[in-house]
């Protein structure tokens, strides 16, 4: 009776399996890169480049990619800065780190070296004294590349940006698709026979209370995310990422001495604002607070033009503008 359970699972996963490689192919059609493709030290990285002006770099959030930004925002800065969003390790098209991904493992590329990688592609394409700008997840890496780069970065704006450690648990959810276990056996179940209705209530869920604008989830490419590699990469960061920010969060009063511009909703259910943001403040010694009432987590979305006037007041205050 062993035998035979362990067989009907084999061939459970496996037939998953197959499945979930047309599923990611069919993504990769209907979803393919938007901007270039660069060799770091032999990682490919994406990057969307657009506009002229200051350099403004933006670093998106968990299970999302560059698409994110260039939705709509994008558009609204590139007449005044020259925009340049990037892809993170095993998100969207760039690739995971060396090291990172392999069967067994369960750790995933820290804030630190996801900055490094997008730096190093940054001075591919001739970005000096950027405004780093991050989301959410994203908000943690601007932090570590003002951290890793304190001379060399213009200012920061952080939207919704882990910055703080926090109590709890994160979800089940992440712990089972960073876990290596999981990775062997819930993953391709994961990508092979996740419900479209299950999608897009995940991506109504992280635009809450506001909804996301419309033609937006068929924009984002969130199949991308459904990707085995990409959700084994997304699991194994966030639930790696305690320890990172415990250790960054000491440094940020003697080393973010550049602008430092927050902005963050009061409704954000997802990275409160009184454990980031409203901690955040107080450490960075040029940081200021912009605090959007009623405002879930994607602010960007939600308040626009709020976001666009920190951006120009985080360049005015860098002396780039």
């Amino acid at each position: 009776m062993i035998w035979l359970s362990l067989a009907v699972a084999t061939t459970l996963v496996a037939g998953c399996s197959a499945l979930a490689t047309k599923r990611e192919a069919a993504a990769r059609a209907e979803y393919p890169p938007i901007g270039r493709l660069l060799d770091v030290d032999g990682t490919r990285v994406h990057a969307w480049v657009k506009g002229s002006g200051p350099d403004l770099v933006l670093i998106h959030g968990a299970s999302g990619n560059l698409r994110d930004f260039t939705f709509a925002l994008a558009d609204r800065l590139t007449d005044d800065y020259r925009v340049i969003a990037f892809d993170r390790p095993g998100l969207g098209w760039t690739e995971r780190l060396p090291g990172y991904g392999g069967a067994g493992s369960s750790e995933g590329e820290s804030p630190l070296e996801q900055a490094a990688l997008l730096q190093k592609a940054a001075a591919q394409l001739g970005v000096r004294q950027p405004i780093v700008l991050g989301h959410s997840y994203g908000g943690a890496v601007a932090l570590a590349w003002g951290l890793s780069a304190p001379r060399d970065t213009g200012a920061l704006v952080i939207l919704a940006g882990v910055s703080n450690p926090w109590p709890g648990e994160l979800g089940a959810l992440y712990k089972i698709t960073g876990s290596s276990v999981g990775g062997a056996t819930a993953v391709p179940l994961i990508t092979a026979l996740a419900p479209d209705a299950r999608i897009e209530s995940a991506v109504t869920s992280t635009f809450a209370p506001q909804s996301p604008p419309e033609g937006y989830a068929d924009y984002i490419g969130a199949e991308l995310a459904l990707r085995r590699q990409s959700l084994r990469a997304n699991g194994q960061q966030v639930t790696s990422l305690r320890p990172h920010i415990v250790e960054m969060s000491k440094h940020y009063a003697t080393t973010l001495t550049m602008p430092v511009e927050i902005v963050h909703g009061t409704a954000d259910e997802t990275v409160p604002i009184e454990i980031h943001s409203e901690r955040l403040v107080k450490q960075a010694p040029r940081a200021r607070l912009t605090r959007l009432e009623g405002v879930g987590h994607m602010p960007h979305h939600a308040r626009p033009g709020a976001v666009v006037a920190a951006i120009d007041r985080a360049a005015s205050r860098a002396g780039l503008r």
